[in-house]
């Protein structure tokens, strides 16, 4: 019986440690709800730099932190953002013109109307072509942080003006490429390649309002983890991101969908009913959970 002990005992620790093993691919390998709240943190600041760069392009005079020029109330910007241009403000800018505006957050942290706090520089780049239907606008990201994310890459972005209808002015649609590297401020280093396509479906027709803009966005893009394993991601329920958000601090996205695939394992994460708060709905084997989105 001892020989049988002793000849049993190293595979009961083998057995042991293989199990353990078991355990840790399947935690690394499945979707968890820390993987919903980095994939939040990386969309939040996406749609803050959508609106800060279509602000940019849009208000291509503005040497201040407003929008278009007016009523900058619920604005995402702050006024501790320097926007300098080239050719320089004052010079008048004709048709072909190559325009590069950047807006400076500064190296020690500035605060975002909506919270968040961002540093750094963003850089786009265009030609100025006032009466053409679509625009492709460059972004580059200068050392900038969104809260203490640092997001790295050259970007672009293709801007275009639906027709007029009977029932609805002319609105832009934008859709962007994603091809970022994100470091997390813990180390940890992400990459996300895909496309992401913003439409205003309200507040086109008060141009000079900011916080009635609601935009509706859809897209699908694949999210490298710091292990090597690969997460799709899709909008299957169109998301909803309302600007009114910002008056009361409050993440933008408010309504939508976004379905994810890792090793065969799926999952939603829902943004709710259109409603202003900091919460969201994660799901995956049939058991839910409730996350804190937001800064």
């Amino acid at each position: 019986m001892k020989k049988i002990a002793k000849f049993l005992a190293p595979i009961f620790v083998l057995a042991a440690f293989l199990g353990c093993e078991k355990d840790n691919v399947t935690s690394t390998d499945s979707l968890t709800s820390d993987d919903a709240l980095v994939n939040t943190k990386i969309d939040i600041a996406s749609d803050d730099v959508s609106n800060i760069v279509d602000q940019l392009f849009d208000n291509i005079d503005g040497s201040t932190i407003a929008y278009r020029g007016v009523n900058n109330d619920n604005s995402v910007f702050s006024n501790c953002a320097t926007i300098t241009r080239v050719p320089a403000f004052g010079t008048v800018v004709t048709p072909g013109t190559q325009v590069t505006k950047t807006i400076d957050f500064g190296t020690t942290g500035c605060q975002l109307n909506n919270g968040n706090i961002v540093k750094g520089k963003i850089i786009i780049s265009f030609v100025f072509q006032p009466t053409a239907v679509s625009h492709t606008v460059t972004y580059t990201f200068d050392n900038f942080y969104h809260n203490n994310i640092k997001f790295v890459g050259t970007k672009t972005f293709t801007r275009t003006m639906t027709a007029a209808t009977a029932t609805t002015a002319p609105h832009p649609i934008v859709t962007m490429l994603l091809d970022m590297t994100i470091t997390m401020p813990n180390g940890d280093v992400y990459t996300r390649v895909g496309s992401r396509t913003r439409e205003m479906i309200e507040g086109f027709d008060t141009p000079q309002v900011f916080a009635d803009n609601i935009y509706k966005i859809t897209g699908n893009w694949n999210t490298t983890h710091p292990n090597g394993s690969v997460q799709t991601a899709t909008i299957t329920t169109p998301l909803r991101a309302r600007m009114s958000c910002l008056a009361v601090n409050k993440p933008l996205l408010v309504l939508g969908v976004i379905t994810f695939v890792k090793n065969n394992v799926t999952a939603t994460l829902d943004y709710g009913n259109g409603d202003c708060d900091n919460t969201a709905v994660f799901t995956v084997n049939g058991n839910s959970h409730t996350i804190i989105i937001g800064n």
